[in-house]
């Protein structure tokens, strides 16, 4: 097997495995079921983006897939700022109304 293929192959892996575990340290840390459900749709559209760019850069031929890279590299990132802001924002809320926190599931 190319070595490059391995290291691609790893990769991948490597890479899916941090975003599963990431996804679900983020959901499992919620405190109220309105941020948890915000935290689901988020981590949906976040999967979803991410393979559609993975996908664009098989689908798409040099020179041009590079060019994906830089909406990537500007959109995810906005995409990560907004949803931490407003996961603080609907702590707050739920804080202000005195709503108890959900037990986190094991």
């Amino acid at each position: 097997m190319h070595p490059g293929l391995i290291g691609g192959i790893a990769g991948v892996a490597i890479g899916s495995i941090g975003g599963i575990i990431g996804t679900w340290a983020s959901i499992r840390n919620t405190k109220s079921r309105k941020e948890r459900s915000f935290m689901i749709r988020m981590s949906l559209c976040f999967w979803i983006f991410a393979i559609g760019f993975v996908a664009a850069l098989f689908l798409i031929q040099s020179p041009y897939r590079f060019i994906l890279w830089a909406p990537y590299s500007i959109l995810f990132p906005l995409g990560i700022r907004y949803t931490n802001k407003k996961q603080q924002q609907i702590r707050k809320e739920q804080a202000e109304k005195g709503l108890q926190s959900i037990e986190p599931s094991s």
